[in-house]
């Protein structure tokens, strides 16, 4: 009778174990590769594969074999005793309390940071179980709740130093010459060689745990970082210099991406011969970017609102406006519903693009818009009807609608709308550097992204493995586990699998209000941002303070937004929801956890 007892909190643990994974990739990797997409470097498709091949690699190669049962010892290991049944218990709750907040801060596109949400959950749990003065509320040691306050005021203020150092040192050796091309062509070794080094030891501090090099020598592990930074460094002169400097500088055209294996040969192709009467062949880093299927339909919902009653357009020259923004096209005020309406009728005009595809998807979306619920209860047979013939389709819809998401739109906001026109104030207030120059910076940005995927699925899964791990171990052997224990193998793929599958599917949620949304991005900007994170996450980890790597992008996204030169340029509206949330989240966690441990423990049993 206890081994069923036992195995039925252990079947609900896993299952709110896997959905904290499941939020953990939805929320915190999101967050990691929303400057990246917000930027252009990557479209949300690629982002998709690169982060799944990195943290499965992470995870599976040299992920951690232990984990912290009782993360950043919150609860002392001794506190249950040998009572393994009130310690199961305690981590399935700790479990569910994450993954409830977690999954509505997701729903409801509010970043948080699913570790915080875990430790805080934990906390609640320790309080209704063990008691309050068990509980480690100081700063011990770098794992108590004090030194998880300290954490969070800290790190997004040093990131954004860190962050705005950067890209100052771009912004004054590129951005600020007359001629920006050659300059950022022959400077970007020297940005492989920060980028490469950084890397590095991201992976040596925080994405081998399996292999140990953080426990190697001083001197062995500067030759490691630096010789990989250098040689980073010297393969991008030889290599990507004479390949850039042939596309951007000469301009040519016909260059081939296999092409760079010829390297400094390179230099001597001469360019075609109408090369200096076109444009060089990079992406368009522009946020805002008007096609004519994106006219077309702002004309339609142009005319559409302006047949809707009680719109009153406000005069330019009246005290609402600066002196600025006098002769500027009148703005439109929208009630509440019709603010409502406006994005319903964007999620529509989505939606019919995608109905209009081939493909499981298409195919999806067509079924769930022709077998749309009528009136009547559910249990009308024409509903009823209707629901089995939406179900296949849901599952489909809910698998891949994230993949085929318009980030960059959902970015900008509605036109017109309070949102669109902050952002606009916000863009205005960014200086637009040529595509020529961004392009350089791509590439830099996507190997710290995907280091930084690496290192998360090498330590970051541990973590998120460790409360599921804790539970295997006690309902296996039948006693309370020990505050490290072995992580199985299965454990570690299934739980950085889920991860994965939560970036996919749900990712968009999230990315869709942490890249634009806080301030202009652009390659070199993103790049800085991911670099200024990087070095503080490092920074905290070599003192083993608990840190965000999504508190650190979120500072370093802000202090590049300020080297812009104002404080305008950044949305501080949207900062300080941010900011709140994370606040919140101690409490919140933790009272859920905490009323889920005491209602479990209290209830009536025989």
């Amino acid at each position: 009778m206890v081994l069923d007892a036992y195995t039925y909190v252990f079947a609900i643990g896993t299952c709110f174990a896997l959905l904290e994974a499941y939020n953990n990739g939805a929320n915190d990797v999101a967050n990691a590769w929303a400057t990246s997409v917000s930027s252009r470097s990557v479209t949300y498709r690629q982002a998709m594969i690169l982060c799944t091949i990195f943290e499965l690699t992470g995870a599976l190669a040299v992920g951690a074999r232990t984990a912290s049962t009782i993360k950043n010892g919150i609860i002392p290991s001794n506190a249950f005793g040998d009572n393994a049944g009130v310690q199961l218990l305690a981590f399935a709750c700790s479990s569910a309390g994450a993954a409830i907040w977690v999954m509505w801060c997701t729903r409801n596109s509010a970043h948080v940071s699913s570790t915080y949400s875990l430790v805080s959950s934990i906390a609640g749990v320790g309080v209704a179980a063990v008691g309050v003065s068990k509980v480690q509320w100081g700063w011990a040691d770098g794992q108590g709740l004090g030194a998880i306050f300290a954490g969070l005021c800290m790190a997004p203020f040093i990131s954004a130093c860190f962050g705005a150092i950067i890209f100052g040192l771009i912004k004054v050796t590129v951005h600020m010459r007359k001629n920006p091309v050659p300059w950022a062509v022959y400077t970007s070794p020297f940005f492989f060689l920060i980028a490469g080094t950084i890397c590095t030891l991201s992976i040596v501090y925080k994405g081998s745990p399996n292999l140990g090099l953080d426990k190697k020598p001083a001197w062995f592990i500067a030759s490691v970082t630096l010789g990989v930074g250098f040689g980073l460094c010297i393969l991008s002169a030889l290599f990507f210099v004479p390949y850039v400097y042939c596309k951007v500088v000469n301009k040519d055209y016909t260059l081939k991406p296999w092409m760079i294996i010829r390297g400094p040969l390179l230099y001597k192709r001469p360019p075609p011969p109408d090369a200096a009467n076109v444009k060089a062949k990079v992406p368009n880093y522009a946020v805002i970017q008007e096609d004519s299927q994106t006219d077309s339909d702002s004309d339609a919902t142009e005319k559409k609102v302006a047949a809707v009653d009680d719109i009153t357009p406000v005069a330019p020259g009246s005290s609402a406006n600066s002196d600025s923004e006098k002769g500027a096209a009148p703005s439109i005020e929208y009630t509440y519903e019709q603010y409502q309406q406006l994005l319903k009728d964007a999620e529509e005009r989505h939606n019919a693009n995608l109905r209009k595809q081939p493909g499981p998807l298409g195919w999806a979306m067509r079924t769930l818009h022709k077998n749309r619920l009528q009136a009547g209860s559910i249990h009308e047979t024409h509903n009823l009807i209707a629901m089995v013939k939406r179900l296949p389709a849901m599952v489909v819809a809910g698998l891949l609608y994230g993949t085929h998401y318009d980030i960059h739109t959902a970015q900008v906001g509605i036109h017109n709308s309070p949102e669109g026109r902050r952002m606009e104030r916000v863009y205005s207030y960014a200086p637009k550097y040529a595509n020529e120059v961004e392009h350089l910076y791509s590439f830099v940005q996507i190997i710290t992204a995907c280091t930084a995927s690496f290192a998360h699925g090498a330590n970051d899964v541990g973590n998120a493995v460790g409360v599921w791990a804790g539970m295997y171990a006690a309902w296996s052997k039948g006693k309370p586990s020990a505050s490290k224990e072995e992580v199985p193998m299965w454990q570690l793929g299934i739980t950085a699998a889920v991860i994965c599958i939560g970036f996919i599917t749900y990712g968009y949620n999230i990315m869709r209000v942490m890249g634009n949304k806080l301030t202009y991005h652009s390659p070199s900007r993103g790049s800085s941002m991911e670099m200024g994170a990087a070095i503080t996450i490092l920074i905290f980890s070599q003192y083993k303070l608990p840190v965000s790597t999504s508190m650190c992008i979120t500072g370093s996204t802000v202090g590049v937004g300020l080297c812009n030169g104002t404080f305008k340029a950044v949305n501080w509206k949207r900062v300080g929801l941010l900011f709140f949330s994370w606040v919140m989240t101690v409490p919140i966690a933790g009272l859920i956890g905490g009323c889920l441990m005491g209602l479990a423990v209290n209830t009536p049993h025989w």
